[in-house]
């Protein structure tokens, strides 16, 4: 049997180290990577330090994320963004020509999904079969 002094011991020890196990392990909202596998589409994002840097577009230096798709070298870069709530960010969006641009809302559903909205602007656009293809103007995409 453990004296009552040990099991006061165990106890202040477990329930102080328990808030670091739990929040200790999740990653921030904003930042990482999420995909939509029907479109073929990721957004790589760091919207707290705006450490992103574009595969083959370094010249735009670190950004907050992009959107890219798997099958082109093409990409959206998120040039702005803005965490309103945590679980809300808005976007300002150009394409890596700059003749496109958009603004947007990303947001942690309460599924664990996240949806990415497009509000006004240009039309999110990715070429599939040698054709521009415009995406939904609500978009899933999941970790």
């Amino acid at each position: 049997m453990m004296s009552r002094q040990l099991r006061r011991a165990f106890l202040i020890c477990s329930m102080s180290l328990s808030p670091a196990l739990l929040f200790g392990q999740t990653q921030p909202v904003f930042s990482g990577h999420i995909e939509n596998k029907d479109y073929g589409v990721y957004v790589v994002m760091d919207f707290y330090h705006e450490g992103v840097s574009v595969p083959g577009q370094e010249l735009f230096g670190q950004v907050p994320g992009f959107l890219a798709q798997t099958a082109d070298s093409r990409k959206w870069i998120i040039v702005e963004a803005k965490v309103v709530k945590p679980t809300l960010a808005e976007l300002t969006m150009v394409n890596d020509y700059g003749s496109e641009d958009l603004t947007a809302t990303l947001t942690l559903e309460p599924n664990g999904t996240y949806t990415l909205r497009q509000l006004e602007g240009s039309a999110l656009k990715i070429v599939a079969n040698r054709k521009w293809v415009k995406l939904p103007k609500k978009l899933t995409l999941k970790r």
